[in-house]
């Protein structure tokens, strides 16, 4: 058990250093600004936002479109 409290304590101090992934930079030496937070990334972000906002008026353009057509069966 005691070297299991060891491991979980090495395991808890490792996390207070590596992970930063999308949050904020880490402290000291350890970290670097996140590329999320890069200014071409933002502009990235930004543009992929846009282009999803257009998609998503265009399928609902073209929902409508298609439920104000006359319904033909053949028979």
């Amino acid at each position: 058990m005691p070297l299991m409290g060891l491991i979980a304590l090495a395991l808890i101090t490792f996390s207070l250093v590596w992970p930063q992934g999308e949050g904020d930079r880490s402290w000291g030496p350890f970290g670097h600004a996140p590329v999320q937070q890069t200014p071409e990334m933002q502009a990235k972000l930004q543009r992929e936002k846009d282009a999803a906002a257009r998609r998503d008026e265009a399928a609902k353009k073209a929902v409508e479109a298609a439920s104000q057509m006359p319904d033909q069966v053949p028979q």
